[in-house]
């Protein structure tokens, strides 16, 4: 049996499920996976959130069960995943619920980022002790509240010698960048899958384009790619973050009026697969001094879109690109894996943000904690 486990609990903005791991503090990382599941949302469920995100309306008595809804999920997939596993609940020391985003605000006055999923459900069902909102402190602290994956990337990435950015392509991409004796920095490059993703969603009733097949058929309209890219975003400096409530179906049809020629609904689709990847490597060139040796290393579930990856690689030249899994934390795991990893952060009474990346005032203990035992009587 390992030493003390951990198991993190995320659903990204892509919105398609849970994705729930066990990890433990071993093997050469620092942070070994021991076991992952990919928990689906019921398709009500995950409709029921598209629809809230997309509208940013609800009543207030459906986002209260809508909440309610996202924590028994997150509760289901973490039995799950300790039942496959054959890991009894008193073997994990407590549990890390990132939750589920409705809306990342941290440039309005006051600022907030609120994540759903009762996280008082999870400890009530699994007897786990439950760690849970991660992000409100940092911004309570000054800062973005986002990215929080960069501390971990940190710990289990770092090189002696080679600078390697990490970056994360889930709806929304995000590069941590370390460079050896240097204090790690990282943001939020702007749209990952999010935009492919309500495109094809939009036009064809699919949930993603696998493999980025379709994008692959179009052509990229210059004139569309640059009005994506003129966006003021991109032009401010760090810290920030970002997420789909900003780069949403609506921005993009916003765009697409004022631009000319956009082509066949296919070409937009290529075109919003090389916007992508054109604002990850601005990011990355933008901090690589000339020769320095330096290496990316992706996860998220953009390392499945072929084609994305393609122009990726073509776009970063002579920067070698590989997934994280090479060094041993699957793509798909890295997410949840760092949410577990600060929930351990949190136990163990550590700061779990960077303020480099953040913008937070300082270090700060993440999260609050959920005993699952009822106090005595």
């Amino acid at each position: 049996m390992p030493g003390e486990i951990y198991l993190g609990l995320i659903s990204g903005t892509s919105r398609d499920g849970v994705e729930a791991v066990l990890a433990a503090a071993e093997g050469p990382l620092g942070w070994r996976v021991i076991a992952h599941r990919r928990h689906p949302y019921p398709d009500a469920l995950a409709e029921e959130l598209a629809e809230i995100i997309a509208t940013q309306r609800g009543q207030l008595e459906d986002l209260g069960q809508l909440d309610a809804a996202v924590g028994e999920v997150f509760a289901d997939a973490a039995l799950a995943l300790l039942r496959e596993s054959g890991i009894e609940p008193g073997a994990v020391r407590a549990i890390g619920s990132h939750g589920q985003t409705l809306h990342h605000s941290p440039g309005t006055s006051p600022a907030f980022s609120w994540q759903i999923g009762d996280p008082f459900r999870i400890a009530e069902r699994t007897g786990i002790d439950t760690v849970a909102l991660f992000r409100q402190r940092d911004i309570a602290a000054g800062g973005e509240g986002a990215p929080l994956a960069c501390a971990l990337h940190a710990a289990c990435f770092s090189h002696p010698e080679i600078t390697r950015a990490v970056v994360n392509i889930g709806g929304i991409s995000n590069m941590t960048w370390l460079r050896p004796g240097e204090p790690v920095s990282g943001y939020d490059c702007g749209p990952g899958n999010t935009l492919m993703d309500a495109w094809i969603r939009e036009l064809k009733g699919l949930p993603f384009d696998a493999n980025g097949d379709w994008a692959a058929e179009g052509e990229v309209r210059y004139g569309l790619l640059d009005n994506l890219r003129a966006d003021p975003f991109f032009a401010l400096k760090p810290p920030k973050s970002t997420g789909p409530e900003y780069f949403s179906l609506s921005w993009l049809e916003d765009r697409l009026t004022v631009v000319g020629d956009i082509g066949l609904d296919v070409d937009v689709q290529a075109t919003l697969t090389e916007f992508t990847a054109s604002i990850i490597a601005d990011a990355v060139l933008r901090k690589r001094q000339p020769e320095e040796p330096c290496e990316v290393l992706v996860c998220g579930g953009g390392v499945y879109n072929l084609e994305l990856m393609r122009r990726l690689r073509a776009r970063l030249g002579d920067v070698p690109v590989a997934e994280t899994g090479s060094l041993g934390l699957p793509a798909e795991q890295v997410e949840a894996a760092a949410f577990a990893w600060l929930a351990r952060q949190t136990i163990l009474g550590l700061p779990g943000n960077v303020p480099e990346v953040t913008g937070a005032a300082g270090p700060r203990i993440l999260g609050c904690v959920i005993p699952a035992t009822p106090p005595p009587v």
